[in-house]
């Protein structure tokens, strides 16, 4: 992304049933890179690049069920992925990745004010995943897993940084 000052962040596509969706992802991600200051937010006419961003599924996964009744979640995993590009005002693509976050929320009797809730807590972590691959090159695929396996030391070494390299 060498060269590229501003980005112009268009709302996001929303390939999911969730409403209004759209817009709270894009907000999460434009505030996040004004915090950052690494990229000027612009106007797509002025803009060095633009971020596309499609929001492809939410996921639930009951964690927890209440004592007497494994059908009934108490507490519940909410996941977002988003998957992302960063063209150039003619479409050539620099940079094309999928961006995701979680939250856990506990379950009350007002079902779609704490979903809505989680669905916001969830965006801005899959947010805050995006920006830092865009303006430090971070992400949460930076050690990527070995097949099968939920151990990150058996990431290939040659893919570790030097200090973490086993030996080192």
């Amino acid at each position: 992304m060498e060269g590229i000052r501003t980005l112009a962040v268009p709302l996001f596509r929303n390939h999911t049933l969730e409403p209004r969706s759209s817009a709270i992802v894009t907000n999460n991600v434009v505030r996040l890179l004004q915090n950052d200051g690494s990229y000027r937010i612009a106007d797509s006419s002025q803009a060095d690049a633009v971020l596309k961003g499609t929001i492809q599924r939410f996921e639930r996964r009951q964690l927890r069920a209440a004592r007497n009744n494994s059908l009934r979640t108490r507490e519940l995993e909410l996941r977002v992925w988003i998957d992302y590009t960063v063209e150039t005002r003619d479409g050539a693509v620099l940079l094309r990745g999928t961006a995701n976050g979680s939250t856990s929320l506990f379950l009350d009797p007002n079902f779609q004010l704490t979903e809505r809730q989680g669905i916001d807590d969830a965006s801005l972590r899959a947010a805050e995943d995006l920006v830092s691959r865009l303006c430090e090159g971070w992400g949460t695929d930076a050690f990527p897993e070995a097949a099968g396996s939920g151990n990150r030391d058996s990431a290939p070494a040659s893919r570790l940084p030097t200090f973490m390299q086993p030996g080192r």
